[in-house]
């Protein structure tokens, strides 16, 4: 939650030192297409048809693809550096090796694990246990947030959305354990099917924690009921996507106004903040209810909550009985997934989560040579003339909002690799004790270390993401665009492939996020990171009207039976995607002018390879319940309709491709959609 706006998040790519074999890849291969199909009826069967086919889902997935791949091989990569921590004999106390060995043997000690069950966690259910008033409910709140633990609502920095260069304090919704709030309050088939299967959920874990069966059921209709309140208090994934709607800074005596049965200033000592200074209340109705809550609700309700978001929380770290019944909800219920993933890369994907760029220290040192970066700033650096160009091109904006538009793009900072200032972690103990209380450790020092910058200028070398983490970013609040190790390989990037397909692919992701700066959230934001109204009310106006085209244009996708895309939550997203692809295709062009490719290649122009690079990237198979969960949840469009849905807009796209009406894809000129 700490960054509330990374805008991801695509794909992207560059030449790493990844002990993954290129020579094996082949940027286009035919064999993966699907050539019965036409180019303008569906490009994205007609370019990944047959690997589609040939590439099912694994057990232990709700989802395959290229995430999916490059993870795995990220996973073979740290698995070497895991284990030869886990087995070191000279590991120095305090040490990166040690840390890593220790924290990587616990969670693989599985034997111990099962022996102890939840004996582990006995001090924290004895706090509850201990509850009385409810001042003692929300004292063991405070020091449940202090050890990362997340009951009731999110305490987190972040930096002042008008005042960039200072971090405060950030309250947020929160306290739910299903993935929206919807599912507590829509009355459809899937929502009420999702709530009778948590309930049922819910009354398992009671009963593994030891409850009769009858209290089970009762504790977890407490659960429910709790939560639900909390639900109907929370914003929409749609509003939350608003940044004027969730900006509301407030004194602390303001916040006490506000939310006056929550004693805040208690709150704020008990976790380590005793003067929490200017704070952003993002959803001011939803604290005034969780203050009301404090008062309607009973202690013994609160007790049972707690207990409740307690081994929610840590389930997945615990014994087989409880990480079982955990997987069998959030997993194959909710994403469809069959087979849990094997423990070593469970237990190393906690440890490369907790112990972030302590792991990417030595991630890098073997496998993202320093001289790499080169090569990633030279490329950014060419997207970024081309989308300075389209900016300056564009018809529908004043010259006065172009200007500062450019600005913008100047001001853009890029990060890529990993960070040039590395976190501390001499102050995190990690013991060979106990794999659960290893996480709540690191998490404690996380939130520490967090909470720490509150009232500070901001650091602009910290970085959101670990080195390993495969993904990206683009951040409105700093203004920049983040490029991790771990995502800048193969599949993304391949040495072998031309200018067309490797611009087909990362550069359309370098394009997407840099487009984030300028979709519907980052366009509010201005060179400096501050919320802004920097565009004149005329071009606004002009901007809303292109983005509702791309709105309409994708509430008419259905990827599942009746359930459409949320054209207004993907917004964002699609903005990046077609903006991303506008940028790479132009950028291509002038390195095509300077370094002219092959007229063809198996049969492809560079025009037609480009569009491969691109569609390439987003094949997968993905199971029905997944996608049905994304389709609630997620900001991005599934990856075939990333494919399909920009690719109708564009008229690059229809010639290289011969692409006319009577075709699927074809769409009227007035309905294509057309903004950067």
């Amino acid at each position: 939650m700490r960054l509330l706006y990374l805008l991801f998040i695509s794909i992207f790519l560059m030449l790493s030192c990844s002990t993954q074999s290129t020579e094996k890849v082949k940027p286009l291969d035919r064999a993966n297409m699907d050539l019965t199909v036409k180019p303008g009826d569906n490009f994205y069967e007609y370019a990944n048809g047959t690997w589609l086919k040939d590439n099912p889902i694994p057990p232990d997935y709700s989802r395959w693809g290229a995430f999916e791949i490059l993870r795995e091989q990220n996973w073979k990569d740290l698995e070497t550096i895991f284990g030869e921590a886990a087995t070191r004999k000279d590991a120095e106390p305090g040490s990166k090796w040690q840390k890593i060995g220790d924290f990587y043997a616990t969670g693989m000690d599985t034997a111990k694990i099962n022996e102890e069950g939840t004996k582990p966690l006995a001090d924290l259910f004895k706090r509850i246990d201990d509850i009385k008033t409810s001042a003692d409910v929300q004292e063991v709140i405070a020091n449940f947030h202090s050890q990362g633990i997340t009951p009731s609502f999110f305490l987190f920095s972040e930096q002042d959305q008008k005042n960039s260069n200072m971090v405060i304090t950030w309250l947020y919704q929160g306290g739910l354990g299903l993935p929206d709030r919807d599912y507590y309050v829509k009355d459809d088939s899937r929502s009420k099917e999702i709530r009778e299967a948590y309930l049922k959920h819910v009354t398992n874990m009671f009963k593994l924690m030891g409850d009769p069966e009858k209290n089970a059921e009762k504790n977890a209709k407490t659960v429910m009921a709790m939560e639900t309140e909390l639900a109907k208090a929370s914003r929409t994934r749609l509003e939350m996507r608003n940044p004027k709607l969730n900006y509301n800074k407030m004194t602390l005596a303001e916040l006490e106004h506000t939310a006056p049965y929550f004693d805040w200033a208690s709150y704020f000592d008990r976790v380590g903040l005793g003067d929490p200074g200017d704070i952003n209340v993002g959803q001011p109705d939803f604290f005034k209810e969780t203050s009301k809550m404090m008062k309607t609700i009973s202690v013994d309700d609160w007790k049972t909550y707690l207990r409740w978001h307690l081994i929610d929380e840590t389930a997945q770290y615990l014994s087989k009985d409880l990480l079982n019944e955990d997987f069998d909800f959030n997993g194959k219920f909710l994403s469809g997934t069959q087979e849990l993933l094997p423990r070593w890369k469970r237990v190393l994907n906690t440890t490369s989560t907790n112990l972030g760029e302590l792991v990417g220290q030595l991630y890098v040192e073997r496998y993202f040579p320093p001289e790499s970066k080169k090569r990633m700033i030279d490329l950014v650096m060419n997207l970024k003339t081309a989308l300075g160009e389209r900016i300056k091109n564009v018809d529908w904006m004043s010259e006065e909002t172009k200007e500062k538009a450019l600005a913008k793009l100047e001001a853009f900072g890029v990060k890529i690799g990993y960070p040039d200032k590395w976190i501390d972690y001499s102050s995190l103990e990690i013991k060979r004790d106990s794999y659960v209380l290893n996480v709540i450790r690191a998490n404690a020092f996380e939130t520490r270390r967090d909470l720490n910058k509150i009232g500070k200028p901001v650091d602009p070398s910290e970085w959101g993401m670990t080195p390993q983490t495969v993904n990206a970013y683009y951040h409105p609040f700093r203004n920049e665009v983040v490029f991790p190790a771990g995502i800048l390989q193969p599949p993304f990037f391949n040495p072998n492939a031309d200018d067309p397909v490797n611009y087909g692919a990362i550069g359309v992701v370098i394009g997407h996020e840099m487009t984030h700066g300028f979709d519907d959230q980052g366009r509010q934001y201005d060179a400096e990171g501050n919320l802004n109204d920097w565009w004149t009310p005329e071009d606004t106006k002009r901007f809303d009207e292109r983005a509702q085209v791309l709105v309409d244009q994708f509430d008419q996708y259905f990827p599942v039976d009746t359930v459409h895309i949320d054209g207004k939550l993907t917004l964002g997203e699609n903005i990046a995607d077609l903006g991303g692809l506008n940028v790479s295709y132009d950028a291509l062009q002038h390195a095509m002018a300077n370094n002219p490719p092959k007229a063809e290649i198996d049969g492809f122009t560079p025009d037609q390879r480009f569009f491969l690079g691109y569609a390439q990237v987003w094949r997968n198979n993905i199971r029905k319940e997944n996608l049905l969960l994304r389709l609630k949840t997620d900001v991005h469009s599934p990856g075939k309709y990333r494919v399909i849905g920009p690719l109708s807009d564009l008229p690059t796209f229809y010639a290289a491709f011969d692409v006319k009406e009577g075709n699927a894809m074809w769409r009227p000129e007035d309905k294509r959609a057309k903004i950067w």
